[in-house]
């Protein structure tokens, strides 16, 4: 009976030897790969959302509303931005809830440190005169209080023509008043035009 218990005995301490090592090896092996995992800021969001259909607040205020198919966070880069790569759509409203304009774009970017919009792909933003703006490239600079684009743009003006930019534009946040950088060459070289809406609105009223 104890030649018995002595080999049990045995049998147990030759498993636990055996096993022991492939244990702490296992162990050595799930250390190592949590280790060497490292969390990249600038490009593994904190937080991702899909289907957002949102109504923004200024200052205690709505002014905006905000529809996109998918949303990341990044909140922790160094220059910390809310992706929306699926596209997006975006209206300002007014005092009022009057629809100041609205915007469309294939992928935008929004810095929230910098209060500034990055808009890319397909961009078309229309405002309140029913103007609208195309171009593959825009920013609108909150702090600024200005929209603007290095890009060519179009302006197609109701009952007024179309206006074309190759250097972009600059224009205010209600897009109603708006400078050309470069739309061609003359004699005195770039042709730059300004447009405001409003005077040329008051101005037509008034013949």
């Amino acid at each position: 009976m104890k030649s018995i218990q002595k080999q049990s005995l045995l049998v147990a301490v030759v498993v636990i030897f055996f096993t022991t090592p492939f244990f702490f090896a296992s162990c050595k092996d799930e250390t190592k790969s949590s280790v060497n995992f490292t969390y990249d800021k600038e490009t593994v969001p904190t937080m991702s959302t899909d289907s957002m259909n949102a109504l923004i607040s200024d200052s205690g205020v709505i002014s905006y509303r905000l529809v996109a198919k998918t949303c990341d966070v990044f909140d922790q880069a160094k220059d910390p931005y809310w992706l929306y790569p699926q596209g997006i759509y975006f209206e300002k409203f007014d005092s009022v809830f009057n629809v100041v304009f609205t915007v469309k774009a294939d992928t935008a970017w929004n810095f929230t440190a910098r209060k500034l919009w990055k808009l890319k792909g397909h961009v078309f933003v229309k405002n309140i005169v029913g103007e609208t703006f195309t171009s593959d490239e825009l920013f609108w600079n909150h702090q600024q209080q200005k929209i603007y684009s290095d890009k060519f743009v179009k302006i197609d003006r109701p009952d007024k023509g179309i206006l074309q930019g190759k250097g972009g534009f600059v224009a205010n946040q209600q897009m109603t008043e708006y400078e050309f950088k470069d739309v061609g060459e003359s004699t005195s070289g770039k042709t730059i035009i300004y447009v405001n809406e409003e005077q040329e609105n008051s101005e037509e009223k008034v013949e």
